[in-house]
């Protein structure tokens, strides 16, 4: 499994869409490539992205995905939900690159209710550059979910302004598992951290207390919850992870 943190993130239900191949195919054949969207919450009401354009790019082609203009909230999908950004037919070979174009208009941020806009990363003509390197084999589809991080993506300015500065993980599903759970009392907005000695994944329990953190590559983890004062952590390890599979924690209560 391929982990990269990545430097945009969206999310778009896929209600219609028309797909161009750009590059002929070079008689490999093709995968059914599906890219889907889920998010780590941030302590925002709402989190509205525009998306025009999803490309993505292998060693064999390239195929762009033009989406209908549609703002949508991705902070709907956490805590294990996830929705279709787009699916297409791409060339056999090694994945290399996905693109993704924002409209400059549509974005925005809502925190303690009210709106303000989103500046976006310059370069939008040609998209944010999203490096994955996997292999994608002809007639085996392959499905990549990007985990988009809403508290790190977000940047306030001096004068106040939201800046999109997006941390996004990308997971080929097929080949990592996750650990989900309930932290109570969820008032303590606990940061919750999957570590296994390699790497470390965080999440922030949502206002019910749930977590999901996935993308994790299978063994074993331990799981620290790290609540706001005055509450006390909590560390469970010996965590097991398999491929493919969620591994659910149950409720984890905190003590203050």
């Amino acid at each position: 499994m391929k982990k990269v943190t990545l430097f945009f993130a969206t999310g778009l239900l896929l209600l219609a869409a028309s797909c161009k191949k750009d590059s002929s195919n070079n008689g490999s054949g093709t995968s059914r490539v599906t890219v889907k969207l889920t998010d780590a919450p941030g302590l925002f009401d709402a989190l509205i992205l525009n998306v025009k354009q999803v490309v993505i790019i292998s060693s064999g082609g390239r195929a762009t995905v033009d989406l209908n203009e549609r703002p949508i909230d991705i902070l709907r999908f956490r805590a294990g939900r996830d929705t279709v950004l787009a699916g297409v037919d791409v060339p056999a070979g090694r994945l290399q690159e996905i693109r993704l174009v924002l409209y400059d208009t549509g974005n925005r941020v809502v925190v303690d209710g009210v709106s303000h806009d989103l500046k976006t990363p310059s370069g939008q003509s040609s998209g944010v550059k999203l490096k994955v390197q996997d292999d994608i084999t002809a007639g085996i589809a392959y499905t990549l979910l990007l985990d988009f991080d809403a508290a790190k993506s977000i940047v306030v300015t001096g004068n106040g302004k939201y800046n999109l500065k997006p941390v996004i993980r990308a997971i080929p599903v097929a080949v990592s598992g996750a650990i989900k759970g309930v932290v109570q009392p969820a008032s303590a907005y606990p940061r919750v951290y999957a570590i296994n000695g390699t790497d470390t994944v965080g999440a922030i329990a949502d206002n019910n207390g749930n977590f999901f953190l996935p993308g994790l590559q299978a063994g074993n983890y331990r799981v620290e919850v790290v609540p706001l004062s005055p509450y006390n952590g909590v560390i469970i390890d010996n965590v097991s992870v398999q491929n493919n599979a969620v591994k659910d924690l149950g409720t984890v209560n905190l003590a203050d």
